[in-house]
C-alpha cells in the first residue's frame, strides 16, 4: 500500500470513529431537548384547553344569570297577574248584578209614587228572577232540602222534630236555602230534621 492509501485508510478510519462516536452527554441533551420540546407542546395544548374550559365556564356563566333574570321576571309578572285577577275576579259578576240594581232602584221609586202594590209585587217578582238567572249563569244553584235525607255535608240541622209522615233523619222542613257554587257547597241549608 503507498503511503498515500495508507493516509487516506486512516483518515476514512478517524471520520468514521468521530462519526460513530457520540457521548453519553449529547445523547443524553438531546433526549432532553426532545422531552422539553413534548412537554412545551403538551403545556400549550394544556393551556389551550384551558382557556377553552374557561371561555365554556364563562359562557354557561352567562346563560345561568339570564336564566335565572328570566324567571324572576317570570316570577314578579305571575304574581301581579294574580293580584290584577283577583283584584278584578269579581268584576264579571258585577256586570251581571248591575242591571238587577237597576231594575230594584226603579222599583222602589214606582212604589213611593203609586199605590199599586199589585205591579210592585209583580216588578219586584221579575227582579228576584233576574237575580237568580244571573247568578245561575255564575254556577250557583239552590239546594232542593225537604223530604231529602239529611246529609251534614249539605245540611245544618237547628231542630229535631217528631214527624208521622217522614221517617226518621228525613229534613221536615227547610228554614233557610242552602246553596252550591258549580260542585261545592257554598251555604249548608238550615233545616228541621225528623226525629
Amino acid at each position: 500500500m503507498s503511503a498515500n492509501q495508507k493516509n487516506q485508510t486512516e483518515v476514512t478510519a478517524d471520520t468514521e470513529q468521530n462519526v460513530d462516536t457520540t457521548y453519553p452527554g449529547d445523547v443524553e441533551n438531546a433526549n432532553n431537548m426532545s422531552t422539553e420540546a413534548e412537554e412545551a407542546a403538551q403545556e400549550q395544548a394544556s393551556e389551550q384547553e384551558l382557556e377553552q374550559l374557561r371561555k365554556e365556564s364563562e359562557e354557561n356563566y352567562q346563560r345561568y344569570l339570564r336564566a335565572q333574570a328570566d324567571f324572576d321576571n317570570f316570577r314578579r309578572r305571575t304574581r301581579l297577574e294574580k293580584e290584577e285577577f283577583a283584584k278584578y275576579a269579581s268584576m264579571k259578576v258585577i256586570e251581571q248584578l248591575l242591571p238587577v240594581l237597576d231594575n230594584l232602584e226603579r222599583a222602589l221609586n214606582a212604589g213611593q209614587e203609586g199605590k199599586d202594590y199589585e205591579a210592585l209585587h209583580k216588578g219586584v217578582d221579575m227582579i228576584s228572577r233576574q237575580l237568580d238567572q244571573a247568578l245561575a249563569n255564575e254556577g250557583l244553584q239552590a239546594m232542593e232540602s225537604v223530604g231529602q235525607p239529611f246529609n251534614p255535608e249539605f245540611h245544618q240541622a237547628i231542630m229535631q222534630v217528631e214527624s208521622e209522615e217522614h221517617e226518621e233523619g228525613i229534613v221536615v222542613e227547610e228554614i233557610q236555602k242552602g246553596y252550591l257554587l258549580k260542585d261545592k257547597v257554598l251555604r249548608p241549608a238550615m233545616v228541621k230534621v225528623s226525629s
